[in-house]
């Protein structure tokens, strides 16, 4: 099938590389423009551009792109903005969701899925409309949440969101007949920076949501630390307060405390937590963290 492909982050890479490998002809492809990323500032490529140059498709950052390129459908994943529905109208176009839908709708349903604690989650095979992830849906694919951090999932549901396209596209029945969505519809809003804050007002099982999320980080002695990996302790330490037990740091929450496993302090690379400890040469009993 000819199609066109619009998509921006890694996760869609395993998309376009999959229809590419099943030998469908992907005419154009669509994504966000360069951007200036790291310490020098240089402009650089979207992951699903760089992996397009690789493959010899052409690409382009205009939806207008699209029209001239004479396909038969479009594809979705990750692009990173909405889809005229003008231009619906004349190119009708499937969307690989990473969410059961119409639960998490929006822009991170991976990383709601998580902070939500939900026990499933998995990717949905949907045509566009012009309404913000509401269209009917063609294919759904279901896995664990578990313990699985954002990055787990993400890698995990690009794969089974490849696999469900293409039995989608292999298909005039699952092609030709989405069904509308049923349930209540929940949104994923975007993150923020405070969305990766671990505060001590927290759960236990909240502040291992964030950690799992990638990026969260607090605040020790005033100093901004991130926090990489913890486990639920079963000892006690007051909320806002750190506790060292058996070389383990522990941060005290709400209901109990976190064992801090792997950390990151700014300008260092990340390290255990215990390694961390004895270098910054802070005192449990006077050191809060916010």
């Amino acid at each position: 099938m000819r199609l066109a492909f619009l998509g921006t982050p890694e996760p869609a890479v395993v998309v376009l590389r999959a229809l590419v490998e099943a030998g469908h002809d992907v005419a154009t492809v669509i994504t966000r423009p360069d951007r200036r990323r790291g310490r020098g500032g240089a402009l650089q490529p979207s992951a699903v551009k760089a992996a397009a140059v690789d493959l010899t498709i052409p690409v382009g950052h205009s939806l207008g792109d699209v029209e001239v390129a004479n396909v038969e459908l479009g594809v979705v994943v990750a692009f990173g903005a909405m889809i005229p529905a003008t231009l619906l109208e004349r190119t009708a176009m499937l969307n690989v969701h990473f969410s059961l839908l119409p639960r998490w709708r929006g822009a991170a349903p991976i990383e709601r899925a998580i902070l939500a604690g939900d026990d499933v989650t998995g990717v949905s095979i949907m045509s566009l409309d012009e309404g913000l992830d509401t269209g009917p849906v063609h294919l759904v694919r279901r896995t664990a949440i578990d313990a699985k951090t954002a990055l787990d999932l993400r890698v995990e549901l690009a794969a089974l969101g490849a696999e469900a396209l293409l039995e989608v596209l292999a298909s005039r029945t699952l092609l030709a007949t989405p069904k509308p969505q049923e349930g209540e519809a929940t949104y994923a809003a975007k993150l923020t920076n405070e969305t990766y804050h671990v505060i001590p007002s927290m759960t236990t099982a909240v502040a291992a949501r964030t950690v799992r999320l990638g990026r969260a980080f607090c605040f020790v002695a005033g100093r901004r630390l991130g926090v990489s990996r913890v486990h639920r302790s079963d000892s006690h330490v007051a909320s806002g307060s750190i506790g060292v037990r058996d070389g383990a740091v522990l941060l005290g929450l709400h209901d109990g405390a976190v064992v801090l496993d792997a950390v990151h302090p700014e300008g260092a690379r990340m390290m255990e937590a215990s390694a961390w400890w004895l270098g910054a040469r802070l005192h449990a009993d006077n050191t809060r963290w916010s």
